[in-house]
């Protein structure tokens, strides 16, 4: 009995080796399936047209407008909705005036034309304007689509417009002639430039409150965030400057200068991977590379165009497209090679750029 006890076990392990090893050398052994990658999803272009009161849609993959939509008077800041579903883009009926033009010998301004379009992106037509308080120039929309935070040039305020209600909630008082206006990756803080006062107001979105002011170089502008929320950077038109902050501490930390004559910062946007910032340089036509971890100008792209403004970065941050508003018409830039590969022409001073992927089909 105890040698049976023995052998078994043996010969049911001999077995089983040998059934595993007949297997493995089985012609009939179906193989492993290779990975399959999905196609990217098509990827759009927004460009927000001050002069022609238009919308200039680029598609990506042919790099060419696909569709030119009328929205009203000055579009400039302009957004896509989380969704992808709708294209916000800000309104003013004030009239376009350069520096040092005095108010007094301007027309007097269009309030009526003031306000966000909302365009649907389906059938590509402009739905509807909400109210969004005087003169709106750049503005923010939450991850939520819940709420748009604008910043009002003339009234020296931030408007909170509550989306699905089509309601302003509250207003909120900041510095002369605000510009910029961007939400931290996590949704809590709204950082607002004036460029009149030189400074960034800091609005918590849980209490729609100031919580930190702090000064800037002259003229800030826009801003970008690192992914993680522990950065920003404004870009300071008149000073030549990109201010880096710490966002904890609400305090610059640095001045980074473009080299080169003539560089005026104005756009901004930060690569997917946060390891790039890129900034527009206005009347300089170029486009600067901040490393984000170094906080220095690495690389410059030069003959943008003139006057670049707006910048968008495709998903995959292959791509970058800037708004050259005299020439009117946008670059395309390839930034792993770091060199403009094309220019496509658009509506009258392309003045905002928005990059997202194009909704999916359907209802």
């Amino acid at each position: 009995m105890d040698r049976e006890i023995i052998r078994r076990p043996f010969l049911s392990v001999l077995g089983l080796s040998l059934l595993l090893s007949a297997s493995c050398r089985s012609p009939g052994r179906p193989r492993p399936q290779q990975a399959h990658t999905e196609p990217s999803p098509p990827v759009r272009v927004y460009v927000s047209n001050e002069r022609s009161g238009d919308i200039s849609v680029i598609d990506t993959a042919a790099n060419q407008v696909v569709a030119t939509i009328p929205v009203g008077k000055r579009p400039r800041g302009i957004h896509v909705s989380r969704d992808g579903r709708t294209v916000y883009v800000a309104l003013s009926g004030s009239p376009i005036a350069g520096p040092n033009v005095r108010d007094e010998d301007l027309p007097p301004a269009d309030k009526k034309a003031d306000g966000i379009a909302a365009v649907d992106v389906a059938s590509g037509r402009f739905v509807e304007k909400i109210a969004s308080g005087s003169d709106p120039e750049q503005f923010g929309v939450s991850a939520d689509d819940r709420y748009l935070y604008v910043s009002n040039e003339a009234e020296a305020r931030a408007t909170i417009v509550d989306l699905p209600a089509r309601k302003i909630i509250g207003t909120v008082k900041v510095g002369t002639e605000p510009e910029g206006v961007t939400i931290s990756p996590d949704g809590r803080l709204v950082y607002v430039t004036s460029e009149t006062s030189n400074d960034v107001h800091v609005i918590d979105t849980a209490t729609r409150t100031i919580v930190a002011h702090f000064k800037t170089a002259q003229r800030p502008r826009s801003i970008g965030f690192l992914a993680d929320g522990s950065k920003a950077y404004v870009t300071c038109e008149t000073a030549g400057v990109v201010c880096a902050v710490d966002v904890a501490a609400n305090k610059l930390t640095r001045e980074i200068r473009p080299p080169g004559e003539g560089a005026r910062p104005m756009g901004i946007v930060v690569s997917p991977d946060g390891r790039r910032a890129y900034v527009t340089t206005g009347r300089g036509g170029a486009v600067i590379v901040i490393d984000t971890r170094s906080d220095e100008v690495v690389a410059t792209v030069t003959d943008v165009g003139p006057r670049p403004w707006g910048i968008g970065i495709t998903p995959d941050g292959k791509t970058l497209y800037t708004a050259n508003g005299p020439s009117d018409d946008v670059s395309v830039i390839d930034a792993a090679a770091l060199k403009v590969v094309g220019r496509i022409k658009a509506g009258a001073s392309p003045w905002g750029i928005a990059v997202a992927p194009a909704p999916p089909a359907g209802p």
